[in-house]
């Protein structure tokens, strides 16, 4: 299980934002090479995954397909991970999927229903793509990602992804990761930020910007 801080930037540039970084004194440095993630969100067809969250219930899943690359139409080795949120900590089930093409999404769609461990017809409700920087401490305890250049496209309402993506500019999301049993060590990262921190669902986002 695992804590997640999130924190929401807007009005700043990306240097500012990795100076912060750079410059913190837990002595934050890169431990991956940026890159592109892709993801495909599944939902029933009354948006239940979407209306739990902004409900702010407590125990709750999420279910996305996810794979890496900077064109999001070339999918290689996609991944349905399953985030399961237990109030203020989540973990996840990852499997293995087929590739596929957005031309056809239903041989995806019934491998995702198949593996979801639920019984609430799930279909794709969102596609969505970001670039992601990733920060460690030396001692590997705690990870911090970066998220910019965030674009969404509804699939409940069109498959013509590339002409109606839409994008948050000047959006940031930082987020620190670590395991629940270090709590007061987060404190002494976290302070460090001058940012607020805040909820944030790029899910919830994407929805509501395409809706």
């Amino acid at each position: 299980m695992r804590y997640e801080r999130k924190y929401r930037i807007e009005g700043l540039s990306l240097d500012v934002i990795m100076q912060s970084i750079v410059l913190h004194p837990a002595g934050l440095y890169k431990i991956f090479p940026d890159r592109q993630i892709n993801n495909i969100y599944f939902d029933t067809p009354g948006l239940t995954t979407y209306k739990e969250n902004v409900m702010g219930i407590a125990n709750r899943d999420k279910f996305r397909v996810r794979w890496y690359g900077w064109d999001p139409f070339v999918i290689k080795k996609p991944k349905l991970e399953i985030k399961h949120r237990r109030n203020n900590v989540g973990s996840k089930t990852i499997y293995n999927v087929d590739t596929f093409s957005f031309d056809n999404l239903k041989p995806i769609s019934k491998q995702v229903n198949k593996l979801s461990g639920t019984f609430a017809f799930l279909q794709p409700a969102l596609q969505n793509s970001y670039k992601r920087a990733y920060f460690g401490t030396k001692d590997k305890k705690f990870r911090i990602t970066l998220d910019w250049n965030l674009s969404y496209s509804s699939l409940m309402t069109c498959r013509r992804l590339r002409k109606q993506q839409q994008f948050e500019h000047n959006v940031f999301i930082l987020e620190v990761k670590y395991e629940q049993e270090i709590e007061e060590e987060a404190d002494r990262i976290s302070q460090f930020f001058p940012f607020r921190s805040t909820k944030n669902s790029k899910y919830v986002s994407g929805i509501e910007i395409c809706w």
